[in-house]
């Protein structure tokens, strides 16, 4: 087969014979037209090895009756991404992931990578969820099976042919052939909050992930039918909908605003004035900079998508004959809605601004002015508040209700987790499990990061918090710690080699006074010079130097919450430390308006809970080495963050893949 089509997404594809009988030259020749403009070193990498594996594959089909139907798959081109697993071979029923590196030990960088590569396999290609999906980092100057570290095989090249001997078959599972596996289709990962959005103005739809769908779809049901239901009775609903980080809250909203399931509800008003059916609005202004900054071409600079919630404040705050057109208001991080002093702050110099309301009151006397229905939406994050003025929280919604001009008007839907907090306030308050999203998305299959998270950050016990990491390991998300920042760069740029695809960028507290001090520029000044679009965008070659990847700008919590990178290093300050057993806030800089803060403690918990789960592969941690720092570093140490060069105990599982090469070991592991 080759690679002839044009439109192939591999560089060379055959069954193990043709793969055999084929000049390792003419191989390599397709996969350098397959690519185009490869270095040199490419070159001498893939003549360095595409003979050893025609040799193991020789060695197969002379053990194996049934490998002439086995497959080789080089260069593999993940759709829709840019991501290439060097090799796949699709063996027994089931899936090797081969990554081969030019060296004799794979370092952490390289375990990861294809760890990484068979999570995705397994959680988003429908071939492969029920197969058996195996990650080999083939270090190509070693010899003999080397052992498992984190789930991964390390094996010199001369050891494949062991592997796929050991491999059993599963009766249940059909033999998976080439033309499945390779299928445009057949492969659909989870995008990011970016490609959704992006996807959502090319196609009012969203990719249809099985996961994704299954968790966020009863909640845009949900939500779909309160609005249908308010529409067709003219009511006045508030929705609130709660999830943990990175479950698709936002997702949920952009999708209720720009699918097409309310299409039936734009019609034409009395004035003539046609009303689109809903707005999403936020005030995280990194995050309405970046959507408009992908979005630029879409008309208006992308604010049709996404709209700044302090822009629609002061639009419609100053004069109460302005009516919006949407009859569907979506409200991105309800909790962190703004009190009616820091709105007043805000406001201070737009023209005609009535003070002495919060943001939600303000919300809802906008509502009340649009004819005939109308539905709030707020979005809400849990433990998220980060900003002066956010700190009075959900409660400031029941407030608003309870203070409208027409509170009898309006019926509440919430999770029953929330429902307390309308408890006698007059106001009909119906429950929806459904609106409560409890399943994290952004970390692929990880399905406990917030409750490491926040076992770290309540200072919970170091053995059991390990335990949580140990199955964060094991599904494919990566916690790694360094006290050097050169190592940390080099550990993200190891990972991603080669795949100009993922975002990976620098984070840190703003409320940190020591970090400048090794190089990351978290001051005011300087990221205020961050633009966020380009930042969380731009290749890493786009003229300017603005990319994430380049990792030399650093956003705060800030700049993070609600947007999402593949990896996070982030740079953990003094602001947070551990001192004699419990966390502190006490080197943290002080706020220039003290007397509006509540609880500063509680707000550094809450900037590094937003900086911890950003990431949807990996959190890479700098401690800088400071004396002050050393119990911090012992304790996440402890929790689970694991050093990215400690990859030389690798185990040797009993009976797995016959033995290492001296071949005499009978014992039920060993660390090499």
């Amino acid at each position: 087969m080759g690679n002839s089509s044009d439109e192939a997404r591999f560089g060379w594809g055959s069954d193990f014979p043709e793969f055999k009988d084929t000049a390792a030259t003419v191989i390599v020749s397709h996969l350098g037209r397959f690519l185009q403009n490869v270095s040199e070193s490419q070159t001498l990498a893939w003549e360095d090895y595409v003979p050893k594996l025609q040799h193991e594959v020789d060695e197969v089909l002379q053990a194996d009756s049934d490998a002439s139907r086995y497959w080789a798959i080089l260069e593999y081109e993940l759709p829709m991404e840019s991501r290439r697993p060097d090799c796949i071979l699709l063996a027994k029923g089931a899936v090797l992931v081969l990554e081969l590196k030019g060296k004799s030990t794979p370092s952490q960088a390289d375990i990861d990578q294809a760890a990484a590569y068979a999570r995705d396999l397994r959680c988003y290609h429908e071939s492969c969820a029920d197969r058996t999906v195996m990650p080999v980092v083939v270090p190509s100057r070693a010899k003999g099976y080397l052992g498992e570290y984190n789930g991964v095989h390390i094996a010199g090249p001369d050891a494949v042919d062991a592997m796929i001997a050991e491999l059993k078959k599963n009766p249940n599972v059909p033999p998976l052939s080439p033309r499945e596996f390779l299928a445009e289709s057949s492969y659909r990962p989870l995008p990011t909050l970016i490609q959704a959005a992006r996807e959502l103005f090319e196609n009012r739809t969203i990719r249809r992930i099985h996961r994704a769908w299954a968790a966020t779809e009863p909640a845009v049901a949900e939500i779909s039918r309160i609005i249908h239901e308010a529409a067709a009775t003219n009511g006045r609903r508030l929705v609130l909908l709660t999830g943990v980080p990175g479950s698709g809250k936002t997702l949920v909203g952009l999708t209720v605003a720009h699918s097409r399931f309310l299409d039936d509800l734009a019609v034409p008003r009395e004035d003539g004035k046609p009303t689109a059916p809903a707005v999403f609005l936020s005030g995280n202004g990194p995050l309405v900079e970046v959507l408009q900054y992908e979005l630029r071409e879409s008309g208006g600079g992308g604010k049709a998508f996404v709209r700044n919630v302090r822009d629609y404040v002061k639009r419609y705050s100053g004069s109460r004959n302005l009516v919006p057109p949407e009859h569907v208001l979506i409200f991105d991080e309800a909790q962190r809605a703004f009190d009616a002093e820091q709105l007043q702050e805000t406001h201070k110099r737009t023209a005609n601004f009535s003070p002495g309301k919060s943001e939600p009151e303000q919300f809802i006397e906008f509502a009340e002015r649009i004819p005939g229905w109308c539905v709030v939406i707020g979005l809400v994050g849990e433990g998220q508040e980060i900003h002066i003025g956010e700190e009075a929280g959900l409660i400031q919604w029941r407030h608003a209700v309870e203070g409208s001009s027409s509170p009898g008007s309006w019926q509440v839907h919430c999770p029953p987790a929330a429902s307390h907090l309308f408890k006698g306030c007059g106001v009909q308050t119906l429950e929806s499990p459904a609106l409560n999203l409890d399943t994290e998305l952004r970390y692929h299959r990880v399905s406990d990061l917030h409750v490491f998270v926040e076992s770290v950050l309540q200072n919970h016990d170091a053995v059991e918090v390990r335990k949580i990491a140990n199955t964060l390991e094991e599904q494919g998300f990566n916690l790694r710690i360094t006290r050097c920042l050169d190592d940390a760069r080099q550990y993200l740029r190891d990972r991603y080699a080669g795949d100009s695809g993922p975002r990976f960028g620098l984070v840190a507290s703003a409320r940190d006074k020591d970090l400048q001090n090794f190089g990351i520029p978290n001051d005011y000044q300087s990221t205020k010079q961050v633009r966020y679009g380009p930042w969380y965008g731009d290749e890493e070659d786009t003229p300017g130097g603005r990319s994430c990847r380049l990792l030399t700008q650093a956003v705060t919590e800030f700049g993070a919450q609600g947007l999402e990178l593949d990896a996070v290093l982030l740079a953990w300050g003094t602001d947070l430390i551990i001192e004699d057993g419990s966390w502190t806030n006490r080197k943290a800089k002080r706020y220039q308006r003290q007397w509006q803060i509540k609880d500063a403690y509680q707000l550094r918990l809450n900037a590094y809970r937003v900086l911890m789960t950003r990431a949807r592969d990996v959190i890479i941690v700098f401690v800088p080495p400071l004396p002050e720092l050393d119990e911090t570093y012992k304790y996440l140490s402890e929790c689970g963050f694991r050093e990215p060069d400690l990859v030389a105990n690798f185990v040797i599982p009993s009976g797995i893949f016959g033995k290492s090469t001296d071949d005499t070991d009978e014992s039920p592991g060993e660390v090499v």
